[in-house]
């Protein structure tokens, strides 16, 4: 049997995504109020868990699934290059997912359930017969609750010996999820036509590129806001300020983007989502020392 390169499963597990959920399990631990002191083995098994991991899991799993797909929008991908040859891609996925499980099993009962749930998710978000991400609404949904909101809740909870979370970083976890939701529209705008092909209902396939792109924006704009007014309530005014003006500086590029959305979808997630993200810990800062 032909084995695929190194080279070619690393490009299938895609690195590069790995960031969001290992930020957003550092935002968990941070939000925790916990010192980190004592507690960095756990901290950096989470950290390998939320990216490396689970999140190579999802990509993999999707990259099966999806290769007709990106046959039409992205030959060069390993699988319908031929890099990977065979029922490799599939193979991956199972044995990056089972691996997964297993160093979960390092985390407690917690992080077991959240990367269990996640895993779920990533098989039921490109897999048949459910296949969530053939309606944007759903698809994009379940992205944003694995990445972050998952992500987060593990993190924080990890940190307190597998307890729930607090109920405020569970609301920051759930918001932040929300608007990720946008974030993962900014990725369907290059694959339009072969979407619409194959019958995968992306919002840009379903509303249109430009509706899309606004519902993409209020979807990333709306649930900063509420942060912000929730950090004012909770009597957190210098990191409420924060937030509300990274939103604005995002508003600004959201303008540019939508003057040109397909040719700047790519752009917007390189310089719109970490000012998103940079939210996001400055909001998990403000929970250490606020009142239950």
């Amino acid at each position: 049997m032909v084995r695929p390169a190194l080279s070619a499963v690393t490009e299938l597990l895609k690195p590069i995504t790995w960031f969001p959920p290992m930020w957003a399990f550092g935002c968990g631990v941070v939000a925790s109020g916990v010192p980190t002191s004592g507690h960095w083995a756990l901290i950096i098994v989470g950290i390998i868990l939320a990216g490396p991991m689970v999140c190579a899991s999802s990509q993999a799993v999707n990259d099966w699934f999806d290769r007709h797909v990106d046959a039409i929008n992205e030959p060069q991908r390993p699988i319908p290059s031929g890099r990977m040859p065979g029922r490799w891609g599939l193979a991956v996925a199972i044995i990056w997912t089972c691996l997964s499980l297993l160093v979960a099993l390092a985390l407690g009962p917690w992080g077991f359930a959240a990367a269990a749930i996640g895993l779920v998710l990533a098989w039921a978000y490109s897999a048949p017969p459910v296949r969530l991400k053939e309606n944007g609404w759903w698809g994009n949904a379940a992205c944003g609750l694995c990445y972050e909101g998952l992500a987060w809740a593990t993190g924080a909870a990890v940190m307190t010996g597998g307890a729930v979370p607090d109920k405020r970083s569970l609301m920051l976890a759930g918001l932040y999820s929300a608007g990720a939701h946008g974030i993962m529209t900014l990725n369907d705008f290059k694959a339009v036509e072969g979407d619409r092909q194959m019958g995968v209902r992306s919002l840009p396939v379903q509303l249109g590129v430009q509706p899309a792109a606004r519902v993409a924006c209020w979807f990333m704009a709306l649930p900063q806001v509420v942060v912000t007014l929730l950090l004012v309530h909770w009597q957190r005014p210098v990191h409420a300020l924060a937030v509300g003006g990274l939103l604005l500086l995002q508003a600004v590029l959201m303008d540019r983007f939508l003057g040109s959305v397909t040719e700047r979808a790519i752009w917007y997630s390189g310089f719109g989502v970490p000012l998103f993200v940079a939210g996001m810990m400055v909001s998990a800062f403000a929970l250490r020392g606020v009142a239950a």
